[in-house]
């Protein structure tokens, strides 16, 4: 028991230091040299995800992570009124992203973090924090085709950039604990296209917990009515 405690010490220290070295990256990289708060906000978002692949890879318990989730909700919500890490939150906008974000992984966890089902978890955060952070990057800088839909600005390049980023990691992930098969391209096709769909429909930042949380729960049905294994 105590070198299982240890280990999961140890495990949490490594996260925390990725994560303290990620932030530290962006406070430098938005303070210094002035870069484009979007950009400093999407390296933290993209980089955040993988936490959820370390915790995998390391064994980290849902009590943890459901701990650490806790710990990130009130840092969240104090970053909503006052200024915490510009590099984060300094979007032109009040947004409740960063909770969100918080929440679906608590959430992912209480649902899949057992033994045969931590994938869900991880395709859930991964399409969220690499695809909706990849189509904003690529929207801003290459969209040109615009479009909009209630009051959301999108771009054609951004969306599809959403779409294929979320079928790689659907059928990387998968790829780790199942068999590659023909249907599994399908149900990445769809769970690509379905979460194309939530973030195009999105507002305040609520894509932070709808896009994780329902590619999650979609990828295991899919998983059962395509029995993929």
């Amino acid at each position: 028991m105590l070198v299982n405690l240890s280990n999961q010490i140890g495990s949490i220290l490594l996260i925390t230091v990725y994560i303290g070295g990620l932030l530290l990256i962006a406070e430098i990289l938005n303070r210094l040299h002035k870069t484009d708060s979007e950009l400093t906000r999407k390296i933290v978002h993209i980089g955040t995800g993988n936490v959820i692949l370390l915790a995998w890879w390391l064994n980290i318990t849902s009590d943890v992570i459901l701990l650490a989730v806790i710990t990130a909700s009130i840092v969240a919500i104090a970053s909503y009124y006052l200024p915490i890490l510009p590099s984060v939150n300094s979007v032109g906008r009040h947004s409740l992203g960063t909770l969100f974000y918080a929440i679906s992984i608590g959430i992912l966890t209480a649902l899949f973090w057992h033994e045969g089902e931590k994938q869900f978890t991880a395709i859930g955060i991964l399409i969220m924090s690499y695809g909706d952070g990849m189509a904003a990057l690529i929207g801003q800088k290459w969209g040109k085709h615009k479009y909009q839909l209630l009051g959301n600005k999108k771009s054609w390049e951004g969306s599809l950039t959403m779409t294929l980023v979320s079928i790689l990691v659907v059928i990387s992930i998968f790829g780790i604990v199942a068999t590659i098969q023909t249907k599994l391209f399908i149900i990445a096709l769809l769970i690509g296209i379905f979460a194309t769909i939530l973030e195009t429909f999105s507002s305040f930042g609520i894509d932070n917990l709808t896009v994780p949380v329902i590619c999650g729960i979609l990828a295991y049905y899919l998983q059962n009515i395509f029995t993929i294994n």
